[in-house]
């Protein structure tokens, strides 16, 4: 926090120059490489055996090397330094990033189950060996992006967005291996479409609980794990302070939650301790207990809220 004016007012250090994301910038590179690579094997794959999970799962895999390439970009928009008229800089590119990636998921997963209902009208040959291979290849390059990615998305929305695609990947790819085995086991053909149905379910629910999590972050909901009746009674228990308003905590991306507040302290706990002791001890307080690194407070006199209620009609 560095030193307040007449009124109080204190803010923390600046935002980090890097978000939550930019350490895996490297992963999602690599991560994208291969979904590229096998995106075209399971094309080819899909073609030859004539399986629509495959095809599925590489359209899926296609939406997915877009979100991957989404991701990157916005890190990269992120990362810009901020200006005057861009105070955080682009950081919410990551959680528009994290958006679009949603609504690709939801697209990919309606299309899937309407392709695989219509599989049941029009059934075809599948060769169940081919799918095997090629379900295998997929399998195995999806399960080495997950190793990269698995951290990450503790961290970052955006990452975790690239993540659970990767994920619903793989979850494909081992339905198609399963559908595979029923084909060439029971010559049921069935199993094909069935396992594309679970392709587009298992997309589903993941992705609406990422779509939660963004919207919370476009609408300024408090950052995840922060409560904030714990955040008004740390601030009220400290000496001095008698009362609080205007408490606000949004997030602007991953990584980076913002908190502002009004505070109320007696005059003459201000006069003996002075205001950057009492700023010290609010960040402290906020400090030991919550993940809330950018704050700005502003101390005010008994009596101030009314006074500045008057000056703003």
């Amino acid at each position: 926090m560095g030193a307040g004016h007449d009124h109080g007012h204190a803010h923390t250090h600046a935002p980090p120059t890097g978000t939550a994301a930019a350490a895996y910038r490297g992963r999602l590179r690599v991560a994208l490489s291969i979904t590229l690579a096998v995106m075209v094997v399971e094309i080819v794959g899909g073609v030859l055996s004539d399986s629509l999970a495959l095809i599925a799962d590489a359209a899926h895999m296609a939406t997915d090397a877009l979100g991957l390439g989404m991701a990157l970009l916005a890190i990269h928009f992120a990362n810009l330094p901020a200006s005057t008229n861009r105070t955080f800089g682009f950081a919410r590119a990551e959680i528009l990033a994290a958006l679009a990636n949603c609504l690709l998921l939801l697209g990919v997963g309606g299309y899937v189950l309407y392709e695989a209902v219509q599989r049941f009208f029009t059934p075809a040959d599948t060769e169940g060996g081919l799918m095997i291979v090629f379900g295998a290849i997929g399998l195995v390059a999806n399960m080495i992006s997950l190793t990269l990615l698995v951290r990450g998305q503790k961290e970052s929305l955006n990452v975790r967005g690239a993540f659970l695609e990767v994920a619903a990947d793989a979850l494909g790819s081992l339905a198609v291996i399963i559908s595979a085995v029923v084909i060439l086991s029971t010559g049921w053909q069935a199993a094909d479409p069935i396992a594309s149905l679970l392709i587009g379910l298992m997309i589903v629910p993941r992705t609406v609980k990422l779509l939660r999590e963004t919207l919370d972050v476009l609408l300024e909901a408090a950052p995840k794990g922060v409560d904030m009746q714990e955040v008004r009674a740390h601030i009220l228990a400290l000496d001095g302070v008698e009362d609080m308003h205007d408490l606000h905590a949004w997030t602007i991306t991953s990584g980076l939650p913002v908190l502002s507040a009004h505070v109320v302290v007696r005059s003459d706990v201000l006069n003996a301790i002075g205001n950057e002791k009492m700023l010290h001890e609010l960040q402290s307080c906020l400090g030991d207990h919550f993940d809330v690194e950018h704050c700005t407070f502003q101390l005010e006199p008994v009596g101030h809220a009314e006074h500045e209620a008057g000056l703003c009609h």
